[in-house]
């Protein structure tokens, strides 16, 4: 993500109208606009893998949305790009702009954007009473991390690695961690700059 300083202080409606126009996707917070920048083909795999599996076994009862769905921590912003969505909530279904109760939201990690997506987005995400689990997948390595929401409003850390089975309570799934890296070519440790995937986000 970064910082696009040439825009002058839009409101959430302006925001809307303005992104509109753009070729590329601007997360939005308190008046500012920033640029998603494009990630690795790991990352792009492990989205698509991640909400197919999710859209197979939940469309009657969830809507599962991609990194083109906006999530709204308010109605008024801020408004962030989650790599994966899911809302089980009738509201959510006809709206037109962003979800505002997703249960779930997955984020696949890179280089880039990973001390964003533990620290500070996920401080935001808790801002949503209805998540339910956040959960953080790699893509130089293969691990799951997960975080669960409790009665209480306590978060509960869980890691999984190759070989498990993620247990999705928000959703009522679950799905082997293999199957979410399944087709997708990892590179690491490669001493070879010309072959090492890099991501830009």
């Amino acid at each position: 993500m970064l910082a696009t300083h040439k825009i002058p202080h839009l409101t959430p409606q302006e925001y809307f109208e303005w992104e509109a126009q753009q070729d590329i996707r601007y997360e939005y917070f308190d008046g500012q606009v920033f640029a998603m920048t494009g990630g690795s083909l790991p990352h792009a795999d492990i989205a698509l893998n991640l909400a197919s599996l999710l859209r197979q076994s939940l469309q009657r009862r969830c809507k599962v949305r991609n990194s083109d769905a906006k999530v709204g921590i308010t109605d008024t912003g801020p408004f962030v790009y989650p790599d994966v969505s899911v809302t089980c909530d009738q509201r959510d279904w006809t709206a037109q702009k962003f979800s505002r109760y997703p249960c779930l939201i997955i984020e696949v990690l890179s280089p880039g954007t990973e001390a964003y997506d533990r620290g500070e987005k996920f401080s935001l995400y808790r801002r949503l009473e209805s998540l339910q689990e956040y959960v953080l997948v790699g893509s130089e390595t293969k691990f799951v991390d997960l975080f669960r929401r409790s009665q209480a409003g306590e978060w509960t850390f869980i890691p999984y690695v190759e070989g498990d089975d993620i247990e999705l309570t928000s959703v009522g799934l679950t799905i082997p961690v293999n199957l979410i890296y399944e087709d997708v070519l990892m590179l690491q440790n490669d001493n070879n700059p010309d072959n090492k995937l890099i991501s830009n986000i």
